[in-house]
């Protein structure tokens, strides 16, 4: 009698990326895990360990990298080594300024533009497939928000978007609830003045839930588009105007001193359970990032929510869909 033959594994539709806001606590005070080869070490290993399987990090530590592993190249190997396969996405890290780098004023797309470029040549060598945008600039310094704005915004973005792809890379918009494209009606008509063929949709949760958009039913409108995903949770949502808050919404509102937590909060307003059903029900496969920005903030830490939303990912999220 033959021996039964055993199941072969599936493997996962999904992928788990951490987006890095990590800082290290220290005498000194807080510091980032790439001002060292060691630091970068352990904070590859920390999050490897609990199943991340890639990082998403902002545009302005290529320089860095460069400087602890002599190439980008190098860098992707360190990181392979310590289970982490790549950098899945930059956050384009730009300060939009009306006099040179603002999506709603035509004279200063050439300007963005050829920054955007000089990401894209700089970056080979760590397998980036996603350059994240925040489409428009702060909500007072586009408002009011008219369609010729958000038409000169999606020009250029449609301009970056087919650069990108020459390079094998998606630009992805993601809206901050500060972002000058905020409201459900802002982002419906954003998308429709983008080609799809160059433009993406970056779902960052708890952003939309903030400025008063359900991130479920947002992406099932835009799932064929979607890039990508941020997910991290919310206990707010801005009911007061903070999105327009000077300089830094994120941190001058009275209203909350800490705006995002990490998933599975008690009390987060996110429905996870629900995306993760139309992310199946819509047949998404790849990458999904984890972000909790300014986890530090009332006692916390980045390793403890890294690990936290973990496991959640573990075993909440993947009973539903993986």
């Amino acid at each position: 009698m033959s021996s039964p033959v055993p199941a072969t594994a599936t493997a996962p539709k999904l992928r788990w990326a951490y987006m890095d806001h990590w800082r290290i606590d220290t005498p000194q005070g807080q510091l980032s895990q790439y001002t060292s080869v060691k630091r970068f070490d352990a904070f590859l290993k920390q999050i490897s360990a609990i199943g991340y399987e890639a990082i998403e990090t902002f545009d302005f530590h290529l320089g860095p990298l460069r400087e602890l592993f002599g190439s980008l190249a190098n860098a992707r190997a360190f990181m392979q080594e310590r289970g982490i396969d790549k950098v899945l996405s930059l956050f384009h890290a730009v300060m939009y300024d009306e006099r040179q780098s603002a999506p709603h004023i035509r004279s200063t797309h050439d300007h963005i533009f050829n920054y955007a470029q000089h990401i894209m040549r700089s970056s080979q060598g760590l397998g980036v497939e996603n350059f994240i945008v925040m489409p428009a600039g702060l909500y007072y310094d586009v408002e009011p928000v008219t369609d010729d704005k958000l038409k000169a915004c999606a020009e250029l973005w449609n301009r970056v978007g087919k650069m990108t792809l020459e390079y094998g890379v998606k630009t992805c918009c993601h809206h901050e609830f500060f972002c000058g494209i905020r409201s459900a009606e802002e982002l419906r008509k954003f998308y429709e003045y983008t080609d799809p063929r160059y433009v993406f949709f970056y779902c960052d949760t708890a952003q939309h839930v903030i400025a008063g958009v359900d991130p479920v039913d947002l992406y099932l409108k835009l799932h064929d588009r979607c890039g990508g995903f941020h997910m991290k949770d919310t206990l707010d949502v801005d009911l007061t105007g903070d999105y327009r808050r000077k300089p830094d919404a994120e941190v001058m509102a009275p209203t909350t001193p800490r705006w995002f937590h990490e998933m599975g909060v008690p009390g987060g307003l996110v429905d996870f359970p629900a995306m993760l059903k139309a992310m199946k029900e819509c047949g998404y496969e790849g990458w999904v990032g984890v972000e909790h920005d300014k986890a530090d903030v009332g006692g916390g830490n980045y390793p403890e929510s890294t690990a936290l939303s973990a496991w959640y990912i573990q075993h909440v999220l993947k009973k539903i869909y993986a």
